[in-house]
């Protein structure tokens, strides 16, 4: 199901924020960011937006995905860039406030079928190995 993530708002006193789900839901959750804009009593400054993970090492990365000034780049549409919680937005540079907004999509784990994923596993079980080219 899709739920509409009501967002956030960083400012110069708010620098960032955490979305997270309760560790006990076994559903899957991905945050998708559709548009992060400056808004009313925002300066004239670059304000830079940076989302604070987790990578494969579980070592945490923080990536910049927006770079919004009042004069030439107000608002940013993101086209529903995906995340997976926890992640942690965060205003690196400038004093906002920026405006991020989203869905919150959730999958239950008990509507996916797992019948289909049995399947697709023999199939690429029965495939042919790859035979060396002949020279």
């Amino acid at each position: 199901s899709d739920l509409l993530f009501p967002g956030c708002e960083l400012t110069a006193s708010t620098k960032s924020y955490t979305f997270q789900v309760d560790k006990e839901d076994d559903s899957d959750h991905i945050l998708a960011l559709s548009v992060v804009c400056l808004t009313d009593g925002a300066k004239d400054e670059c304000n830079v937006v940076e989302v604070v993970g987790r990578n494969h090492e579980n070592q945490e990365i923080a990536v910049p995905v927006a770079n919004l000034k009042l004069s030439c780049q107000p608002l940013l549409s993101l086209d529903n860039f995906k995340l997976q919680p926890p992640v942690t937005f965060r205003l690196a540079v400038g004093s906002g406030p920026v405006h991020l907004a989203g869905w919150h999509q959730i999958v239950h784990r008990e509507d996916a079928s797992f019948e289909e994923d049995d399947d697709l596993s023999e199939e690429e079980e029965e495939l042919a190995p790859i035979m060396p080219a002949k020279k």
